[in-house]
């Protein structure tokens, strides 16, 4: 009798405890990015509290290709010409290939403009608008996809939740003074560099990344200053919202794209800074559509995935450049899986070649007969093919794309070309070395093992910080208290400052001294000799 009371007790128990942890939370994404690659790791932020029970609401201008039952997507699209004009602006940015991404954000300063009145135009959309002036509407949690919209942080101000900024890289300068994350410029290079295992920055390194760290400063100073006009025009109206600088120390957290232990740097972080990268990647793959599952399947001497991403389509490439692809390719006894948007127009017809418009990625690389992964250095399909194991060529064309490039080649991981420069020979002679060298293979394959070895997933990281930002409303005590101090307090000056005035001080009082003291050994009389 007791022992069936004790067992009804904890059955009550146990229900309660499911009921409660059933009650999802209301968490709104806004994912107003204009690049796929940024909306694929964030989506998959979104999917992820989706599965564990949440409400998820995401504001977006591009379609997703990551859905869910849970995730009710507010897509406020381009127009027909403005999908047009940035598929211009990719073209162009892909046609400059500057290795130094300050350099590319720079000279693409005007072009991005464009960009930065896109994403913030989907913000005054009526049904977005309705999402704060509605109180129909309640949310828990906001979360902000980084494109370096900083002034989308205030509509977590406007829907009283707190923010959680969901990043595609790694921590770097302009996400860093988010979260109060320290810089360290004399070991941790920025994104356009990176350090071999088990050695520290050369004086030359050091004084590149010190002088590039000016240059993101001043870039940061020029994007802050668009920022504050928008946020104006966005909630200006508004006399309960802060002033731009106090809504900008309200981010509990950021999701980065990274994993430092295993790819490096090997920097501190605060406690504000959660690493998420590989959050893309599946768990277990999905089957493959039948065409793709049935051609790699007859792929007897392995198979090859090439795909440039989502910004550059095969259109924007020079024709030569295509049909030099296209002779090597074609010759190869791999079979080749080729992403090209327009079927009608393909580079040429060949049997061992497969085209198509959309690709599931991560799934063909967990494919156990996929070879060589060409790709254009993204950070995505990078994650993907190292979680994967699977070595690469990479050919990088803009932003952080070189550096991905060269950190993959220098871990040994592939080889890279230029895209713009590309020649039969050295492509047919790359795709070679990498399928003909076990050294690449190995390496990628080891560098799976310690990428995948974590106390927590990505998904599992994502899950837990989300919540624990809910349960603690915001996490304050996360927070670094650099965030709230001035620059002048954050880097000591006034305390320099004040330690230059003492020993200027104790200078000028130790000169008066011997002043005194000369003049007083000057004025005694001296004694007359005695002969």
């Amino acid at each position: 009798m007791v022992q069936n009371v004790s067992r009804i007790l904890w059955l009550a128990v146990a229900a309660v405890v499911l009921i409660d942890g059933g009650q999802g939370a209301n968490i709104l994404g806004l994912f107003t990015s204009l690049s796929p690659s940024h909306l694929i790791i964030q989506m998959s932020v979104a999917k992820a509290l989706a599965e564990r029970g949440h409400n998820v609401t995401v504001v977006s201008v591009l379609k997703p290709d990551i859905t869910h039952k849970d995730i009710n997507v507010i897509q406020v699209p381009l127009s027909k010409e403005d999908t047009e004009h940035l598929s211009g602006l990719f073209e162009k940015m892909g046609k400059n290939n500057d290795k130094n991404m300050l350099v590319a954000m720079f000279r693409m300063f005007g072009h991005m403009r464009f960009m930065f009145h896109k994403i913030a135009d989907a913000l005054k959309d009526t049904r977005v608008r309705d999402l704060y002036v509605n109180k129909d509407y309640s949310f828990d949690l906001v979360l902000s996809g980084f494109a370096l919209n900083y002034y989308q942080m205030g509509f977590a101000q406007k829907v009283k939740a707190p923010v959680i900024v969901v990043a595609t890289s790694q921590p770097w300068l302009l996400l860093n003074n988010l979260i109060g994350n320290p810089e360290e410029l004399s070991y941790v290079p920025d994104l356009n560099d990176s350090v071999e295992k088990g050695k520290g920055m050369t004086f030359r390194q050091r004084l590149i990344n010190y002088l590039m760290g000016i240059g993101y400063k001043v870039f940061a100073k020029i994007t802050e200053r668009r920022n504050k006009m928008v946020y104006k025009e966005l909630f200006g109206d508004d006399p309960h919202m802060p002033e731009y600088s106090e809504m900008m120390k309200n981010a509990s957290l950021v999701f980065c794209a990274s994993h430092a232990i295993s790819e490096g740097p090997i920097r501190p972080n605060v406690p504000g800074v959660i690493e998420i990268g590989g959050i893309q990647v599946k768990d277990t793959p999905t089957p493959l559509p039948p065409n793709i599952e049935e051609f790699l399947g007859n792929a007897m001497d392995g198979a090859i995935l090439l795909s440039l991403g989502s910004n550059v389509q095969g259109l924007h490439l020079s024709p030569d450049t295509v049909q030099k692809m296209f002779n090597v390719l074609s010759k190869l006894k791999q079979r080749v899986i080729w992403k090209w948007e327009d079927l009608d127009k393909t580079p040429g017809k060949s049997e061992n070649i497969l085209y198509s418009k959309w690709l599931p990625q991560d799934d063909i690389l967990a494919f156990s007969k996929i070879k060589l992964f060409i790709n254009h250095a993204g950070k995505g399909g990078i994650t993907e093919a190292q979680y994967h194991g699977k070595p690469m060529l990479s050919m990088p064309l803009f932003s952080d794309q070189p550096a991905n490039a060269d950190a993959m080649f220098k871990k040994g991981f592939g080889l890279t070309l230029s895209l713009l420069t590309l020649e039969e020979q050295s492509f047919r002679e790359a795709i070679k070395e990498i399928l003909g060298n076990p050294k690449y293979s190995l390496a990628v394959s080891t560098f799976s093992k310690l990428y995948r070895d974590r106390p927590l997933t990505a998904r599992e990281s994502v899950i837990y910080w989300s919540e624990y930002v809910i349960r603690h409303r915001g996490a304050a005590h996360l927070q670094s208290p650099l965030v709230h101090m001035s620059f002048v307090a954050a880097n000591n000056f006034d305390v320099y400052a004040l330690l230059a005035i003492i020993l200027v001080f104790f200078l000028l009082l130790t000169k008066a001294v011997i002043k005194l003291i000369n003049r007083g050994l000057s004025s005694k009389p001296k004694k007359a000799k005695t002969h």
